[in-house]
């Protein structure tokens, strides 16, 4: 369900990594979250770095909703750039395991499986 992997780097240098690695491989960030920003904004300290990127390939995208528009619900992709007691860890939920919970169109569980798949090769070249 999940696909998680520490890196050596602290989070800036995978930040930076990260958005490259998203742009040269297809897809776009649409938004970061700065989780910890936003809760310290609220009056609420984390302790931790969390940067969510919301990103999209914007033909899987349209294939994916011709097929069933109700998929919406689980677009966009995210990954997730975290700090945790000191490691930096990035990850995802994987497309399949939100696909196979959302669709049983066979076609949508391909196309999942091929978005995860370009979801961990840019995660794993960004560490």
């Amino acid at each position: 369900m999940h696909y998680i992997i520490e890196s050596q780097k602290n989070i800036d240098e995978v930040a930076k990594r990260l958005v490259n690695n998203i742009q040269k491989n297809g897809f776009g960030v649409l938004h970061v979250h700065n989780l910890e920003e936003t809760m310290n904004n609220k009056g609420v300290e984390l302790g931790e770095s969390c940067l969510i990127y919301e990103i999209c390939n914007p033909l899987i995208a349209k294939e994916v909703l011709s097929e069933d528009m109700s998929m919406n619900m689980v677009l966009p992709c995210r990954i997730s750039l975290y700090t945790d007691q000191g490691e930096t860890r990035i990850g995802m939920i994987t497309p399949s395991t939100l696909m196979h919970e959302s669709s049983h169109e066979e076609e949508l569980k391909k196309i999942a499986l091929t978005v995860e798949e370009k979801i961990k090769k840019i995660i794993n070249i960004s560490v």
